[in-house]
């Protein structure tokens, strides 16, 4: 079973999302920070990452660079999930590593379909 991290500071966000992602088979964790997020992806090592961008503290756009860049982390595929939806925040997050962009609010068959493209197989 695909183990997903969801780093996010919504718990309703968080919650939605894990909903989704247990009933489509995936065990979910979650940090509510991205300093929390980037601990518990080096210690637990998921499959993936679904990393929001505006939090408190360090943003998702340096924590998806934190894990990309980080020996212990950088295979780990890091979906981005967010509000900023211009072009330029798109192609900022995948400059920092990550491997998709996704806009709030999600439709959860793309978002369930993109986090199984990004899976190794």
């Amino acid at each position: 079973m695909p183990h997903i991290l969801i780093i996010d500071d919504s718990p309703t966000e968080v919650l939605v999302f894990s909903n989704l992602l247990e009933k489509n088979g995936f065990r979910v964790s979650s940090a509510s920070n991205a300093e929390e997020g980037i601990a518990r992806a080096r210690s637990e090592r998921p499959d993936l990452v679904i990393m929001d961008v505006i939090m408190p503290g360090m943003n998702g756009f340096q924590a998806t660079r934190t894990l990309s860049r980080d020996d212990a982390t950088a295979s780990i595929p890091i979906l981005i999930v967010t509000t900023k939806a211009m072009q330029s925040d798109r192609l900022w997050g995948l400059r920092q590593g990550a491997k998709d962009f996704l806009t709030k609010p999600v439709n959860p068959r793309d978002l369930i379909s993109r986090i199984q493209s990004l899976l190794p197989n």
